[in-house]
């Protein structure tokens, strides 16, 4: 199976499990199946929120979710029924170093759920002093990149790219100076060190930035070097607020390369904390989640048709 994927790509991300149970239900590591209970049926009404999207005109083959093993419930079964794109994570949640969740019994559990998607969340700083650490989770990753391909298996690699402390006191300490001045060149070193180790990507899911020039330096890192031609990138929201998502969206969405975006806390974070606090009755919960989702893909689909990649 070649490297890449054709066609758009809009994915609802809902696969946070320890930062979930901890910032959205107060609960330690500890958990009992009462409180798995609970998380389960909140991301059941997330999910909800985009089997409506679908009644409101999104079209299942672009349309794609992001959802974990532990708290999915029978959201992922239902996601394929209705053609939804299917993602699922690898990951252990909540680490700074990418391990296995299911240790040497990764393959079978993707096996059992069968995703279109095979997702990783990876902190890989180029320039990290760690350099022992950043060898441990590309030989890793080189494992299981090996793995998806063997198995004919679509991998999709969320790319987080940390500031160092003396990346931040090279800006004065202020995040966003890092994110405009400072990370951009970051994640192309780091996509290209990812590339290097033999790590072949299909899909790569990477944080927004300011300029369209940046986003065509990224597209065009994940597509250099022979076999990836098709090789795409997806755009994730970070839980930033809607007019910096919507800013990045329109700078990516022109780029050859860009084919959507993967967007998490941004579409669900509010409605969600509304039902749990009681101020959404579950109705009117799920229905602002698919408003929000149907909102980015119509900014994304109109930043492109206004001026189409290549253009």
């Amino acid at each position: 199976m070649p490297l890449g994927y054709h066609g758009k790509l809009y994915v609802l991300a809902f696969d946070h499990r320890g930062s979930f149970q901890k910032k959205w239900f107060g609960l330690g590591d500890e958990i009992t199946q009462e409180d798995t209970d609970r998380i389960t049926d909140a991301k059941t009404l997330i999910y909800e929120g985009l089997e409506l999207a679908l009644q409101q005109g999104a079209q299942p083959s672009v349309t794609g979710g992001l959802v974990d093993e532990q708290f999915g419930g029978d959201v992922p079964r239902r996601a394929k029924e209705r053609g939804i794109k299917l993602a699922m994570p690898v990951e252990k949640s909540g680490q700074n170093e990418f391990d296995f969740q299911y240790g040497d019994d990764f393959g079978a559990h993707i096996e059992k759920f069968d995703p279109d998607f095979s997702k990783v969340l990876v902190r890989y700083n180029p320039d990290d002093s760690d350099t022992e650490m950043n060898t441990r989770q590309l030989e890793r990753l080189k494992r299981l990149a090996d793995w998806l391909h063997e198995h004919d298996r679509k991998f999709l690699f969320e790319l987080l790219v940390p500031a160092t402390d003396a990346q931040l006191e090279q800006v004065g300490g202020d995040t966003d100076r890092y994110d405009a001045e400072l990370r951009p060149e970051l994640m192309r070193r780091a996509i290209a060190a990812i590339q290097d180790a033999g790590i072949e990507v299909d899909i790569w899911k990477i944080e927004g930035v300011d300029e369209r020039s940046d986003c065509e330096v990224l597209a065009q890192q994940t597509r250099s070097g022979p076999g990836r031609e098709k090789v795409v990138c997806v755009l994730l929201g970070r839980g930033a607020s809607d007019d910096k998502v919507d800013h990045w969206l329109r700078q990516a969405a022109p780029v050859e390369g860009f084919i959507g975006f993967a967007i998490g806390r941004s579409i669900w974070g509010d409605a969600l904390t509304g039902y749990i606090d009681g101020s959404l009755e579950r109705e009117a919960a799920s229905k602002q989640v698919a408003e929000n989702y149907l909102r980015f893909v119509k900014v994304y689909e109109d930043a492109e048709a206004a001026q189409p990649a290549g253009a």
